[in-house]
């Protein structure tokens, strides 16, 4: 990423106007993954969540892990001080240059959602979290689905899939009116591909839905959360492997 393109991005993030908080659903699959993991481990766990944006996810995983130290991690001040303002513990710090300010090997449970579509590098950020991770240490990542149900039949008709964005002015070509910044999109074979190439195993992902569907069609993405590869959003766990 150049100084250039980093400055533009941080300012976009900065503006009160850039969505920053994670929608519900999506929120929720990332918790229950919490818990089983909570569940089954033993001793305090070291929680991060990295990109954490105003903290509404941070402040749900903390209230779901009592006992754990849990904190919060973003480049942008403005949702860190809202943030803050949860009562949570916050670091300032990107994912990728000049990395994330956290000793190797110290973190339990990474937690990643709605963060790696916006990342210009997003390689460097996926090597960051396995060199904070433990050995053993668990991912939790969320992200759009580029093969989403309505997405296959966006493209279909000739048009902008939902999620994908042209431009950082205005939408283009699809509907809704949010610009997010999203610059990477997954499918569910890309994104267990991607993880698994810098070392992470045992991924299990699970479909989550999108608030911005249209009340009538919300029926229907509920239904495919329960198809991941259609879904229109992918929430995933993978491990760091024990031995490395």
């Amino acid at each position: 990423m150049t100084a250039e393109n980093s400055g533009e991005l941080r300012d976009f993030y900065e503006n009160p106007e850039t969505p920053v908080s994670v929608a519900q659903d999506r929120a929720a699959r990332i918790v229950a993954f919490l818990r089983e993991i909570v569940a089954a481990e033993k001793g305090p766990l070291t929680i991060l969540d990295v990109g954490c944006g105003d903290g509404g996810l941070t402040r749900q995983a903390a209230d779901a892990a009592p006992g754990h130290r849990v904190a919060g991690m973003d480049w942008a001040m403005t949702p860190l001080r809202a943030a803050r303002g949860r009562g949570l513990a916050v670091v300032r710090g990107g994912a990728v240059h000049p990395g994330i300010p956290i000793a190797s090997g110290s973190v339990d449970v990474v937690i990643f959602s709605e963060v790696v579509e916006h990342l210009v590098d997003p390689d460097t950020a996926l090597l960051e979290m396995y060199r904070i991770l433990r050995p053993g240490g668990h991912l939790l990542m969320s992200t759009p689905n580029l093969a989403a149900w309505f997405n296959r039949g966006m493209l279909a008709f000739g048009r902008q899939p939902v999620f994908s964005e042209v431009s950082m002015a205005r939408v283009f070509g699809r509907p809704g009116r949010s610009v997010a910044g999203h610059l990477r999109l997954f499918t569910l074979v890309a994104l267990r591909e991607f993880l698994q190439e810098y070392g992470f195993t045992g991924l299990v992902a699970r479909g989550a839905t999108y608030h911005d569907v249209p009340g009538p069609l919300k029926p229907i993405d509920r239904l495919f959360r329960a198809w991941p590869s259609a879904a229109a959003i992918l929430t995933v766990h993978a491990r760091k492997p024990a031995a490395g």
